[in-house]
């Protein structure tokens, strides 16, 4: 199988990588940009083409989500005409407005925010003009590298002791990037096998949890692995920011459909944290190897 990811910088695309590299069956080719012409899709010939999710939407400046947009829909015009599957990522803050109970695939975002109408309107293109897509809506996506890596930002902030600030009102399934991409090229594996099973889908971690508390445990575990290594670092702190006065603004994934109809199971986002933290930990043993003179311990 072989798949196109447009972005190369995103951290999707890189989880996507080093997926691909375990593996023997899956070929990945990797645009720079979101931007792909007709003679390079032709040339590449993938089985299908991925866009990675623009991350955290309602923060980003309008210009940046209609470029987005766009560049979605672009995709979506040469991938109905090759009739080339095409798989789109989103976030789950397209469900500006929450919602009390787990939200369902069927439930079409219907945000407030005019930018965020923009998304979703490439996505009623997409469900109307190509009959083999996947939207796979996403909890917030967190990694160590590459744009939008969430994790990796509170983790650099920490460390030069710059305050954290999250909010403690909003609540949401942190999703690891490399979970991600493990479901995806599952997916379309069991996509390429026969199952025809095209459409919207949700995947996220599991266990709702707010942003403040999910930064807080990430410096809580940072700190200990830093104690355990003998460091003395004086981390930054975290903020509790409070946006819904009334109650808190719940946007959780049921992701039920994808392990009926996949068996993809969801990954609990503090195994996934953990497992970061370790690889982080041993990167920062690589490089503090590195910087020591040779012959002294």
């Amino acid at each position: 199988m072989k798949l196109l990811i447009l972005d190369a910088g995103h951290c999707l695309s890189l989880a996507l990588a080093r997926e691909s590299n375990r593996r023997s069956d899956v070929e990945l080719v990797i645009e720079s940009s979101l931007a792909i012409t007709p003679q390079r899709l032709d040339d590449v010939a993938p089985d299908a083409l991925i866009v990675p999710p623009l991350s955290r939407p309602i923060n980003a400046d309008p210009a940046s989500v209609t470029a987005h947009a766009e560049a979605v829909e672009a995709c979506l015009g040469l991938c109905r005409q090759r009739d080339l599957p095409l798989v789109w990522c989103v976030s789950d803050q397209l469900y500006e407005q929450g919602h009390e109970e787990p939200i369902d695939e069927h439930v079409i975002p219907e945000p407030r925010d005019d930018d965020l109408r923009r998304l979703v309107q490439a996505g009623d293109r997409i469900r109307a003009e190509l009959p083999r897509h996947l939207i796979v809506r996403l909890g917030p996506l967190f990694a160590l590298d590459g744009s939008h890596a969430w994790l990796g930002e509170v983790l650099d902030g920490l460390i030069r002791g710059e305050e954290q600030r999250a909010a403690s009102d909003v609540v949401f399934c942190p999703t690891s990037s490399d979970a991600v991409a493990m479901a995806l090229i599952g997916i379309l594996q069991q996509q390429g096998c026969g199952a025809d099973a095209w459409g919207s889908y949700h995947l996220a971690g599991t266990e709702p949890v707010s942003a403040y508390t999910f930064v807080s445990m990430v410096r809580t575990q940072l700190q200990t692995r830093l104690e355990g290594r003998g460091e003395s670092v004086e981390l930054g702190g975290v903020k509790a920011l409070n946006h819904h006065h009334d109650q808190p603004l719940r946007r959780v994934l049921n992701c039920r459909r994808v392990l009926e109809v996949f068996g993809v199971h969801q990954k609990p986002w503090r195994l996934e944290v953990g497992r970061m933290l370790d690889l982080w930990c041993l990167a920062r043993d690589e490089a503090d190897g590195l910087h020591k003179e040779p012959g002294k311990a």
